[in-house]
């Protein structure tokens, strides 16, 4: 699942696990599903899914505010909503540029 440009996806997902964790296929999918689920029903009740080392995923929400089409500058409501954040870990950011202690990699490139 490493690599540059390609995006994961959740049979990427399934078939780590399945690797991995030994779990059959079926099973390593439902295990992904449920864990997406769980996820997905927190943060639509409006709570904050803190995974340690990785992040925290947030809804935040926005009050009305007057938005303005490009194409010809007509001033628009648009409406409150709720948006979901991601705040990524110092872990994860440190990971993600290559700063993390033991990957062997070098800071100059």
């Amino acid at each position: 699942m490493t690599g540059t440009g390609k995006t994961v996806t959740r049979v990427d997902l399934c078939e780590a696990v399945y690797q991995k964790v030994g779990l059959s296929r079926t099973e390593s999918s439902a295990f992904v599903e449920l864990v997406l689920k769980e996820i997905t029903d927190c943060l639509e009740k409006g709570e904050t899914v803190k995974l340690s080392s990785f992040g925290s995923f947030m809804v935040r929400k926005k009050g009305q505010r007057i938005g303005r089409n490009p194409k010809t500058g007509t001033e628009v409501p648009i409406s409150p909503r709720r948006v979901m954040v991601f705040k990524p870990s110092a872990i994860l950011k440190q990971r993600i540029n290559g700063h993390a202690p033991g990957n062997g990699e070098s800071k100059t490139e």
